[in-house]
C-alpha cells in the first residue's frame, strides 16, 4: 500500500498546482488531502451551504445531466477490484460475454436518448483493450455519436497510440476511476497500481479527451482517506471534467459483500467537497443511488451533484428507475441538461 507521504507522483500531463492554500470558489492552489479532510469535518449545513454557494456561482442554471451507461461487454475482467461483481476472481455467477454488436449498441443508445439522456457512456470489463476490440469500440463510437449524443467509454487502462484511436473516433470522455485514496487502494485492488491509472489519466488527457474520474464510498476508508481521494482528483491539472461519486453496491461474492453501508450523510460530504474543490466539474451521483432515496438524492443536489446516471442498469447493477428520476427532478424543479439548453 502507499502512505499518503509517498502517494504516487503524477504524470507530466496531470501535475500538480504549486500554489500553497486553496480558494473555495475557484480552481487554480493545491489542495492537501488535510485541507480536504478539514473542509469535509465541517458542521454540515455550513458544508452544505458552502457547497451549494460555489455550485450556484458556476452552474447558475441548476440543469442535471442524464447520462445513460451500457455493459457493451460484460464480465471476464482479470482485474481484482474487490467491489467488482465483473472480475474473474470473485463468484458472483455475472457470466463473460462477448462485445455486443454496433445495431445493439445504437438501438440502445437512441432508446436512452429519446429517454431524455444526453451522454451515452459504453464500459467494457477489460484490463486494457486488444487492437481488434479498439476498432470495434471506435466504430461504435462513431455511431452513436452520429445519434447526437455525447460519448463516453471506459475500457480499462489505455496507452498513449490507444487513445488517440479513440480521439480520432471522436470520443468525447474517458472514465477511468481512481477509486480510492493512495493509502486505501492497496487493500482493494492489487491487480493494477495507482499509477497505471494516472498513466491512463495522462494518456487521455494528451489526447484531447475529456477525463471523467471519481471513486467509491463505503470501502472500509476512513474520512481521511475519501479526503485524500478528492485532493488527488482536485489536484489533477486541470481537474476532471466529470466526477462519479459512487456508493458501494454490495455484491455477494465479492470480498466487500459484508462491508457495512456509510453513513449516507457521509456521501453529501464528498460531494460537497468534490464540488467546492472541483467547482466547474459535473459532479455525478452514480452506483448506489437506488438505495439513497428521494430526500438524501435532493440534499446531494443541493450540495453541488448536477449529473446522474440514468437508466435501469449500471453495468451489472440496478439503479434508479428512470421515470421515478423523472418525477423527482420535477418535485426539485431542477431542469435537465438538454432543457436547459437554449
Amino acid at each position: 500500500m502507499v502512505s499518503l507521504d509517498t502517494a504516487p507522483t503524477l504524470p507530466v500531463h496531470l501535475h500538480r498546482r504549486s500554489h500553497p492554500g486553496a480558494s473555495t470558489a475557484n480552481p487554480g492552489p493545491a489542495w492537501t488531502a488535510a485541507q480536504v479532510e478539514a473542509l469535509m469535518s465541517r458542521p454540515f449545513m455550513d458544508l452544505v451551504h458552502e457547497a451549494h454557494a460555489v455550485h450556484r456561482e458556476h452552474w447558475p442554471a441548476l440543469d442535471i445531466e442524464l447520462a445513460s451507461l451500457l455493459s457493451v461487454k460484460t464480465g471476464g475482467c482479470p482485474e481484482d477490484c474487490a467491489y467488482c461483481p465483473q472480475s474473474v476472481h470473485h463468484a458472483t455467477g455475472v457470466k463473460a460475454t462477448k462485445l455486443m454488436e454496433r445495431d445493439e449498441v445504437v438501438a440502445a443508445a437512441r432508446a436512452a436518448q429519446a429517454a431524455g439522456a444526453t451522454r451515452f457512456c459504453m464500459g467494457a470489463a477489460w484490463r486494457s483493450p486488444n487492437d481488434r476490440d479498439l476498432a470495434k469500440v471506435a466504430e461504435l463510437v462513431r455511431a452513436v455519436r452520429a445519434l447526437g449524443l455525447e460519448t463516453c467509454a471506459t475500457l480499462g487502462m489505455l496507452d498513449a497510440g490507444q487513445a488517440a484511436v479513440l480521439k480520432d473516433a471522436g470520443l468525447d470522455y474517458y472514465n477511468h476511476n481512481l477509486d480510492t485514496s493512495p493509502d486505501h487502494y492497496g487493500a482493494v485492488i492489487t491487480t493494477r497500481s495507482y499509477d497505471e491509472r494516472l498513466a491512463t489519466l495522462a494518456h487521455v488527457r494528451a489526447a484531447g479527451i475529456k477525463v471523467c474520474s471519481g471513486g467509491i464510498v463505503g470501502m472500509g476508508e476512513t474520512r481521511a482517506q475519501r479526503a485524500a481521494l478528492i485532493a488527488q482528483l482536485a489536484n489533477l491539472d486541470p481537474p476532471p471534467e466529470s466526477v462519479p461519486v459512487n456508493n458501494l453496491v454490495r455484491v455477494g461474492g465479492t470480498p466487500l459483500a459484508d462491508q457495512p453501508p456509510v453513513d449516507p450523510f457521509e456521501i453529501v460530504r464528498v460531494i460537497a467537497a468534490a464540488r467546492i474543490t472541483m467547482p466547474r466539474s459535473r459532479v455525478r451521483l452514480s452506483a448506489g443511488r437506488r438505495e439513497m432515496g428521494d430526500a438524501l438524492q435532493a440534499l446531494a443536489f443541493m450540495a453541488g451533484a448536477n449529473s446522474i446516471f440514468y437508466g435501469d442498469r449500471l453495468l451489472v447493477t440496478g439503479n434508479a428507475d428512470a421515470r421515478d428520476d423523472r418525477a423527482l427532478l420535477a418535485r426539485l424543479d431542477l431542469p435537465t441538461t438538454a432543457e436547459a439548453r437554449p
